[in-house]
């Protein structure tokens, strides 16, 4: 029962941060229809912006960790946002009119962009932090084995779910959530009643990317290392919690992450951590079989 509990916990702390960086993709799907296959590669240059400004903070003497974070998070968040700006810009915005598969192509070649512009700079290995949040309570203690609940899994499942409801009131209650529901329905009527389309994508775009900013402080903090590959695996498993809560829905996204983090966890405690990148795909496979619009996903009405 220890077992269970703690790996319930890891399972929960990882669905967490999948949940953060699969927002990102439904918002820019349910804004523009397609996928920003970019968003991977943009958490994993947010996790290198934190890391560098941790070393920065460091060098200037600033040590007292809580402002540390709070530096570092702002940081992260307005560099990251300005390259999900620029992604936009450049690989959405000129081929909106296109073929569909013409922004894909292109966002698919930002991505490779962004991973060798971060290998040529800072190098293939993997870049180690060296702080860390320590400190944690002791949930159940027994002779075999201790279930522990880590102040840095509080931080990140409290910021995610604040996180959540932030967003979904923006969405649902404020004069830019309207405006991203309008050009989520019909962007062609929402530019005629006075809804400013090119700018409400460019800050669907930098909201998504400020969401993948605190995933990247949150997956930097929890593994304490990064590589200039991380935001492949990442971005996929991402986009698969996307697709298992319902493309295009917030609490859809954070849904699926918290499963597939869940399926993850389980499957490499209790079978063979190998084949736990396995078992999430299978799992999607089986739910796009049964249930192709995702678990809390709703059907497409398109008139013909």
């Amino acid at each position: 029962m220890e077992y269970f509990l703690q790996q319930l916990i890891n399972g929960i702390t990882l669905g967490a941060i999948y949940g953060l960086i699969a927002i990102g993709y439904s918002m820019v799907y349910g804004i523009v229809g397609m996928i920003n296959f970019a968003h991977g590669d943009i958490f994993m240059v947010a996790a290198f912006i934190a890391l560098i400004s941790f070393l920065l903070f460091d060098l200037l003497g600033i040590s007292w960790l809580p402002l540390t974070l709070l530096l570092v998070l702002v940081l992260t968040m307005m560099l990251t946002s300005l390259y999900g700006w620029t992604i936009e810009r450049l690989a959405y915005k000129p081929l909106r009119h296109s073929f569909r598969l013409a922004p894909l192509i292109s966002a698919i070649g930002l991505s490779i962009f962004l991973q060798n512009l971060v290998q040529i700079a800072q190098g293939a290995r993997v870049k180690p932090l060296p702080f860390t949040i320590e400190g944690h309570f002791v949930l159940l203690d027994s002779a075999h084995f201790s279930v522990i609940l880590s102040h840095l899994q509080i931080i990140i499942v409290i910021s995610t779910l604040l996180l959540m409801l932030v967003f979904s009131f923006i969405i649902n209650h404020s004069a830019m959530g309207r405006a991203q529901r309008a050009c989520e329905q019909d962007k062609k009527m929402a530019a005629l009643l006075g809804v400013n389309v090119d700018r409400t994508i460019a800050l669907t775009f930098v909201m998504g990317s400020a969401l993948a900013a605190v995933a990247a402080l949150m997956f930097l903090l929890y593994y304490g290392v990064v590589d200039f590959m991380v935001g492949f695996l990442v971005g996929i498993k991402a986009f698969t919690a996307a697709v298992l809560g319902g493309i295009g829905s917030l609490a859809g996204a954070m849904f699926g992450g918290l499963l597939l983090g869940l399926i993850e966890v389980f499957w490499a405690a209790y079978f063979s951590s190998e084949y736990k990148d396995v078992a999430a795909f299978t799992v999607l496979i089986l739910l796009l079989i049964f249930r192709p619009n995702g678990l809390l996903g709703k059907a497409e009405i398109a008139k013909v």
